[in-house]
C-alpha cells in the first residue's frame, strides 16, 4: 500500500502479512506504550476484533476513498461483519463524537491490576465485538514490534493447570494477548534445524525480541534469518557452546542421534548448566538416549514436541507437549509463548514423545478417513464438495477437516506437514502400541494407505496426498 497522510481519528485499512487489508481507526495507543523504532506507524483498532496494534504507514490506506475497493476483493462473513461495524460507527458518529483512544482511567490501569487483567481493548458499546478468526486475532498482536514496557498482567495471565494426570500446563487465558506482548528471556537461544516447523518457531522467537542463534544443515536456510537478526552458528556444538538454552528441531530418530551425538555434535558443547530442548517428533526410547548423554555431562535436558503444521508454527499457534527437566520447562517459558498457543508439562522424559505420538496417529488416522470418504464419495457418483458441505456443517467440523478437503479438491498438496513425516508418526505409534501389546489395527490399516502413497512419489507432499493412494 502507498503512503498516505494519516492523522489520529482517522478511519483507515490496515495491512498485515498474508490477510486482507482490514478496516480500523487510528487511535491513541496506552499511555505507556512506546512506538516502536524505525518506520512511521500508527497504533489502529481494528473493528468487527477486539485487536489492535502498530502498523507502518506504508500499509494504511483510507478507509472511504477504499472502500468499494476492498469490498470487492475481499470476501467472508468476518471481513463484512467489521465493515458493517465501521458503518454502525459512522452512522453513530454523526450525532456525537466518538473516541476510541483508551481512557487511563479504565483500560490501562485495569491492565495493571487484576489476576484475570488482559492486555485487551474493552468493547465498546458502537462497535459489537463478532466472532473475531483466533487466527487473525494472534497474526495482528504477533506482528506489532516488542513494546517497551511489560506489563505484569501478561504474567498475572498465566494459569498453572494441575490435572488428575499429573500432567500440568501453562496456558495462556488469552493466549493471543499474551504471545503479543512477550517479554523475552535475558538468556541467549540457539536453533538447530528450520525446517516448515523450525523456520516459523524461529520467525517468532526473532519477532518477540530473543536473541537467537541459528544453524541449520544445509546453510542458505539461515541467510532470511540472519537478515531479520539472527546470529550464525558454523556447527551444533558451536550454538551449545556459546548459547544458554539450545532448541532442535528434526525429522526423526536418526537425525535427532546424528545432531547430538555425530561430528561438531550437541554433546561437543555441551558443559554443565548448558540446556537442551529437542523438539523433534521420535520415539521415547530415542529421546531418553539422548536425556542420559545430555545430563551425563552436566547439560539439561527437555523434551519439548509440538502439535501443530507450518502454517499454526508461522502464526505461533502450536501446542507444545514437554517432558523432562521441570526448572528448565520454566526457563523456555517465554520462547514456548513466543512459538505457541499453549504448553503442557507431561512429567518424565518419554511421556511427551508418548503422548505426541499418540496425537499425530490420532490425526493420521482421520486424514486417511478424510481421503477414504472424498474417493468412495466421487466413484459413487456423489459430490465431493457437498460432502465437504455436509461435514463442515456436522460435528466434525474443523479447520483441519476444510483445509484438508479444500487441498484434495483443487489438487493443491503443497506441503504444511509431510506425508512422510506423519506415515514415520504412525510407524512409530504402532511401534509404541506394539511395546506394551495394545492393539493399533486402525493405525496399521492407515500406515498402509500411506505406505502406498509413498510408493507413489508422494512423500514430499502434504499429508492429504495420501487421497492419491486411494484413485491410483
Amino acid at each position: 500500500m502507498a503512503a498516505v497522510s494519516l492523522r489520529l481519528g482517522d478511519l483507515v485499512w490496515g495491512k498485515l502479512g498474508r490477510y486482507p487489508p482490514w478496516p480500523g481507526k487510528i487511535v491513541n495507543p496506552p499511555k505507556d506504550l512506546k512506538k516502536p523504532r524505525g518506520k512511521k506507524c500508527f497504533f489502529v483498532k481494528f473493528f468487527g476484533t477486539e485487536d489492535h496494534a502498530w502498523i507502518k504507514v506504508e500499509q494504511l490506506k483510507p478507509y472511504h476513498a477504499h472502500k468499494e475497493e476492498m469490498i470487492k476483493i475481499n470476501k467472508g462473513k468476518r471481513f463484512q461483519q467489521a465493515v458493517d461495524a465501521v458503518e454502525e460507527f459512522l452512522r453513530r458518529a454523526k450525532g456525537k463524537d466518538q473516541d476510541l483512544s483508551i481512557p487511563e482511567s479504565s483500560t490501562v490501569k485495569g491492565m495493571m491490576a487484576g489476576p484475570t487483567a488482559t492486555f485487551k481493548w474493552q468493547p465498546n458499546v458502537s462497535e459489537p465485538v463478532k466472532d473475531a478468526d483466533p487466527h487473525f486475532h494472534h497474526f495482528l498482536l504477533s506482528q506489532t514490534e516488542k513494546p517497551a514496557v511489560c506489563y505484569q498482567a501478561i504474567t498475572k495471565k498465566l494459569k498453572i493447570c494441575e490435572e488428575e494426570t499429573g500432567s500440568t500446563s501453562i496456558q495462556a487465558a488469552d493466549s493471543t494477548a499474551v504471545n503479543g506482548s512477550v517479554t523475552p528471556t535475558d538468556k541467549k537461544i540457539g536453533f538447530l534445524g528450520l525446517g516448515l516447523m523450525g523456520s516459523g518457531i524461529v520467525s517468532n522467537l526473532l519477532k518477540m525480541g530473543h536473541t537467537v542463534t541459528v544453524w541449520n544443515r544445509t546453510a542458505e536456510k539461515c541467510d532470511l534469518f540472519i537478515q531479520e537478526g539472527a546470529r550464525l552458528g558454523r556447527t551444533p556444538a558451536e550454538v551449545v557452546s556459546t548459547c544458554d538454552i539450545t532448541f532442535a528441531c528434526v525429522s526423526d530418530p536418526k537425525a535427532a542421534k546424528d545432531l547430538v551425538l555425530g561430528p561438531s555434535g550437541v554433546l561437543q558443547g555441551i558443559r554443565p548448566g548448558k540446556c537442551y530442548v529437542d523438539m523433534s517428533t521420535v520415539d521415547a526410547d530415542t529421546v531418553t538416549e539422548l536425556a542420559q548423554v545430555i545430563v551425563s555431562r552436566g547439560g539439561r535436558f527437555l523434551e519439548a514436541p509440538v502439535s501443530g503444521n507450518q502454517q499454526l508454527s508461522n502464526d505461533g499457534m502450536l501446542v507444545i507437549l514437554a517432558a523432562g527437566d521441570r526448572g528448565l520447562y520454566e526457563d523456555c517459558s517465554s520462547c514456548f509463548q513466543a512459538m505457541g498457543k499453549t504448553s503442557f508439562f507431561l512429567g518424565e522424559v518419554g511421556n511427551a514423545a508418548k503422548m505426541m505420538l499418540i496425537v499425530n496417529m490420532v490425526q493420521g488416522s482421520f486424514m486417511a478417513t478424510i481421503a477414504e470418504g472424498l474417493t468412495l464419495a466421487q466413484v459413487t457418483g456423489q459430490s465431493q464438495q457437498t460432502l465437504l458441505d455436509i461435514l463442515n456443517q456436522g460435528q466434525l467440523a474443523s479447520i483441519f477437516l476444510d483445509q484438508k478437503c479444500q487441498n484434495i479438491l483443487q489438487g493443491n498438496f503443497k506441503p504444511d506437514f509431510y506425508l512422510k513425516y506423519i506415515q514415520k508418526d504412525l510407524r512409530l505409534a504402532i511401534a509404541l502400541g506394539d511395546a506394551v501389546n495394545h492393539p493399533t489395527p486402525m493405525a496399521a490399516a492407515a500406515n498402509e494407505v500411506y505406505k502406498r502413497a509413498k510408493a507413489l512419489d508422494q512423500s514430499d507432499n502434504d499429508m492429504s496426498a495420501v487421497y492419491r493412494a486411494y484413485i491410483h
